[in-house]
């Protein structure tokens, strides 16, 4: 049981929660990169393993800090070999019942990172396992859980939440939010939450 299931941190399962089995997961890699890729379970295993401390915080008013582990979003960034007109990026879910997009400069911080461990565990389902986005530096809903594709683009999209009216940028505004880790409410001043 990981730490967001010890601290009852909420589920949201928009899109619907697939089922996935690490034997047949993959995860494509296409759009404006060098060449598409279709990532085993075990090539994403084998890719170099990094922990990044950060917070996610919740538009609907809750944040969790943890020790968020997997492959560091540069190092993966590397890897895939974007074509210089890429921009941007589009994350959807296994399945496609979400999807987001992101601009490539949101996501050029250490602590965006794709996810399959918290504080040593096993990232669970319901949690956005067997990997998920966790980009600390925006609203949590541009951290796609449940990873299936990751597209190169040249331009914002909507997605999911987006084109039910959220931000397409998604930055985290000020205002008051519940830190799970603790149960008190904070005030923060918007921008990546690091001061709790």
């Amino acid at each position: 049981m990981s730490i967001l299931s010890k601290l009852r941190t909420p589920v949201f399962k928009a899109g619907g929660m697939p089922e996935i089995d690490p034997e047949t997961y993959t995860l494509e890699v296409d759009g404006l990169v060098a060449e598409p890729k279709s990532l085993s379970w075990n090539d994403i295993k084998a890719m170099p393993y990094s922990v990044a401390n950060g917070r996610l915080t919740s538009v609907s008013g809750w944040s969790v800090r943890a020790d968020w582990g997997g492959v560091r979003w540069r190092d993966f960034l590397e890897y895939i070999s974007p074509l210089p007109e890429a921009t941007h990026v589009t994350f959807t879910s296994v399945g496609g019942g979400y999807s987001t997009t992101v601009a490539l400069k949101d996501l050029d911080t250490p602590r965006v990172i794709l996810t399959y461990e918290v504080n040593k565990e096993p990232l669970e389902p319901e949690y956005g396992g067997l990997l998920r986005m966790v980009i600390p530096n925006l609203w949590g809903y541009k951290s796609c859980k449940w990873l299936g594709r990751v597209e190169l683009t040249d331009r914002m999209k909507g997605g999911y939440w987006e084109d039910r009216g959220y931000s397409r940028e998604a930055n985290i505004e000020p205002g008051i939010t519940l830190d799970v880790n603790t149960g008190d409410r904070r005030s923060i001043s918007g921008g990546e939450v690091m001061d709790f």
